[in-house]
């Protein structure tokens, strides 16, 4: 029996902030904004995956209003995640996730974000990673944030 869950999460930018995505720091003049370090591609992976098990969604289980969360590293969240998939019996056969950003340029970074992600229990060779821009549209095109969106592929063990 296969599964498929799809993830979504956008943070808007913040100064004083460090920016994380996919559990490696980028270098840029701001962070994204949120009661964790934000890490917007954890947590739309996160989404897809528990949204592949059925278990609602990641405020359901990390909610923004629990002291406990607040800093969290969301790779560290996201680990916790694969764990729990697999103690459902399932297994993740394939990630794939969308960045949308107009700054920073992410292509240098793709590969060390595919390799962290990897640490936290997802086969390097099933994890992709695109970034692209909003062609200049939105709050994403006016530079106030960043989007993205997952989808998971789940394998009964």
């Amino acid at each position: 029996m296969m599964r498929i869950g799809i993830g979504y999460d956008s943070h808007r930018f913040a100064e004083g902030r460090r920016l994380i995505i996919g559990g490696v720091e980028i270098p840029f003049d701001k962070g994204l904004l949120g009661h964790s370090d934000a890490d917007v591609l954890c947590h739309a992976i996160i989404d897809a995956v528990i949204g592949a098990i059925g278990l609602g969604d990641i405020g359901k289980l990390f909610p923004d209003t629990e002291p406990e969360w607040k800093d969290a590293v969301s790779v560290e969240l996201l680990k916790y995640i694969v764990d729990l998939a697999r103690m459902n019996g399932y297994a993740i056969t394939w990630i794939d996730s969308t960045i949308i950003t107009e700054r920073p340029k992410l292509a240098p970074y793709i590969e060390e974000m595919k390799a962290a992600l990897a640490r936290t229990g997802i086969p390097l060779g099933l994890i992709n990673i695109k970034a692209k821009t909003n062609e200049g549209m939105g709050f994403i095109g006016r530079g106030e944030g960043i989007s993205v969106q997952a989808v998971c592929l789940l394998s009964r063990i």
